[in-house]
């Protein structure tokens, strides 16, 4: 049987303000709103996407899983980043991580890698 990932699903705080932070960050667009959903994707039919369901706390400890981003220009894209509402975070990088650590406007931690060519790179 083959499987296959669907959404990412982040709960939020505050629903359509993280939903436009992911959108803008991915260049995604809307697919589905609702009051208690909202689900952005590149296309209805390319997957994975991701679906934001509110939930009534914050988020208060270190993500267990969180999201890796592969630009082409890795400067240029977190300034950008930073410029929608981002921040930089300190998790325990080292000073020489090829990697930059970002925190999204509620607090989820993610990753702006340098660019890749493989999911091995």
């Amino acid at each position: 049987m083959a499987v296959s990932l669907y959404h990412l699903v982040v709960d939020t705080h505050d629903l359509p303000s993280l939903a436009r932070f992911w959108r803008q960050v991915l260049d995604w667009r809307v697919l589905f709103e609702a009051e208690d959903e909202i689900v952005i994707g590149a296309d209805e039919h390319a997957m994975p996407g991701m679906c934001f369901l509110p939930v009534p706390e914050k988020k208060t400890v270190k993500n267990r899983l969180h999201i890796d981003l592969a630009p082409d220009d890795q400067a240029a894209e977190v300034e950008r980043i930073i410029g929608l509402g981002a921040r930089r975070v300190d998790v325990g990088q080292s000073e020489d991580a090829t990697w930059v650590v970002l925190a999204d406007p509620e607090g989820n931690e993610f990753c702006v890698l340098r660019p890749k060519k493989s999911l091995i790179d």
